[in-house]
């Protein structure tokens, strides 16, 4: 295993108090940095996803008594952060970001990000500059106001800009600190319940059950995550909400996906009902939106005792900016860690590794809550945001150092030939990466392959 990612691993058991984590079974192949960004991403990938090998490997250590050893590829867990970039539908890439989507100089001569790959965020940022969806005449406008009074006048309308900062401004921004006063990973005992120990079963996760309310990369993929190590994952969407098909694509292998509109009381009442025999429920949308459906981590406990419920959020629960709306690169943006090209000028990110990491990690922590419960009962609350976990990457930069190399772009899916596969759908063919993780007793893999939302009856199997 790479020195840094052993830090990075090491760092990570820190966080949930796992002392006695049986490390030395996890061996992590060695391999260059393939991804083009000069931070070890490679190494906190595979720190990341090497926490959820070890946590695999623990409930199945819990289930048959038996030990297994973990093995990670250390390129294969570097191409995972850009997971998504390199899927192909029927031999065409599957997934581009909206035309107005990227970086404009303003008028005071700072940098302002947009992000407009939903329908509905796209149209209220071209609603407030009064102008048509065209990039030239959006970088025009937007040359008549300051960041700062654009991201206000956006962020009132819970739109997507932020003003592009250097860490050291992003720092001295109140939510920095806020950010700074929580864990990597929470997870917190909300309630009673007696031991639930894991019973018999084929694979690590068998019989457990779990509600996927997420949408886009981190929360989809904890999921995925999930469903590669024998959980029966339900994906649950509001037949209303805007998705994005590719990335539905990319984070939906293994899942049942089933339509309910949580508007109304029969909707609440079908996931009322969903959640009493579930065992862990995932929610990624803005905090307090589901809470507010009658769906909190206490009303959870309350409605199932013993259930393992996990947040996920931009920005974090704490702080003047937690109600913001945010994605990987929003968060990039804002914290500083936007690329820039030759040019100087910041440019899209070569990967999304808050997203990714992310959603590895809350996996992760969601097999650890699942651990306590089986040990000593309770129900657990498991929550992240992405901007923690951009912290944490940058904390763990200071210490692991820039690479003194690094490639100016991704490798070409034709060079990764020995980390791609080809699953039909029906969607239609697709060619994605494989897992990164081998484990010895109980290799990953997913029952079925992606399909589209709302494909299932909203009952369990």
């Amino acid at each position: 295993m790479s020195t840094g990612a052993r830090i990075a691993l090491s760092n990570i058991l820190d966080v949930v108090r796992w002392k006695d984590a049986p490390s030395d079974t996890l061996e992590i192949a060695g391999g260059p940095h393939v991804l083009a960004s000069p931070m070890p991403v490679a190494d906190l990938a595979s720190a990341a996803i090497g926490a959820v090998g070890l946590a695999v490997a623990e409930l199945w250590r819990l289930r048959t008594g038996r030990q297994q050893t973990i093995g990670l590829d250390f390129t294969a867990a570097g191409l995972a952060m850009a997971s998504g970039q390199y899927l192909l539908l029927d031999g065409r890439k599957a997934r581009d970001w909206d035309p107005i989507t990227g970086y404009y100089p303003t008028k005071d001569g700072r940098w302002l990000y947009l992000h407009a790959n939903f329908p509905h965020l796209r149209d209220g940022l071209l609603e407030i500059l009064g102008v048509p969806a065209d990039p030239d005449t959006v970088e025009t406008t937007l040359t008549k106001w300051t960041a700062d009074d654009f991201e206000a006048a956006a962020v009132a309308r819970g739109l997507c800009a932020v003003k592009m900062r250097s860490r050291q401004e992003w720092h001295r921004e109140p939510h920095s600190a806020a950010i700074d006063s929580l864990p990597l990973i929470e997870i917190t005992r909300i309630g009673d319940a007696p031991p639930q120990p894991f019973g018999e079963g084929a694979r690590p996760l068998s019989g457990i059950r779990v509600l996927d309310l997420t949408r886009v990369i981190a929360g989809p993929m904890a999921g995925r995550t999930l469903a590669e190590h024998g959980a029966t994952v339900m994906r649950i969407a509001g037949p209303h909400l805007p998705f994005i098909d590719a990335l539905v694509m990319d984070t939906g292998f293994g899942k049942l996906s089933a339509h309910i509109d949580l508007r109304d009381k029969a909707g609440q009442a079908q996931l009322a009902t969903l959640t009493r025999d579930a065992d862990v429920f995932v929610n990624a949308y803005r905090p307090g939106s589901i809470a507010a459906r009658g769906f909190g981590p206490e009303a959870l406990a309350r409605l199932r005792p013993g259930i393992v419920s996990a947040s996920l959020s931009a920005f974090s629960r704490a702080g003047p900016w937690s109600m913001r709306r945010g994605y990987d690169s929003v968060v990039q943006a804002a914290v500083g860690l936007s690329p820039f090209d030759r040019s100087g000028k910041p440019c899209k990110p070569p990967f999304q590794a808050l997203d990714y990491i992310t959603g590895y990690l809350t996996a992760f922590g969601i097999m650890m809550a699942l651990k306590r419960r089986a040990e000593v009962g309770g129900s657990w609350h498991v929550e992240l945001s992405l901007a923690r976990t951009a912290h944490w990457l940058q904390r763990m930069v200071d210490v692991l150092g820039l690479l003194p190399e690094a490639p100016e772009a991704n490798p070409a899916l034709d060079a990764i030939a020995p980390y791609v596969a080809e699953t039909q759908s029906s969607f239609g063919l697709l060619r994605h990466l494989t897992p990164a993780l081998i484990l010895s007793e109980t290799p990953g893999r997913f029952w079925r392959p992606p399909v589209p939302l709302g494909s299932d009856p909203a009952v369990w199997p």
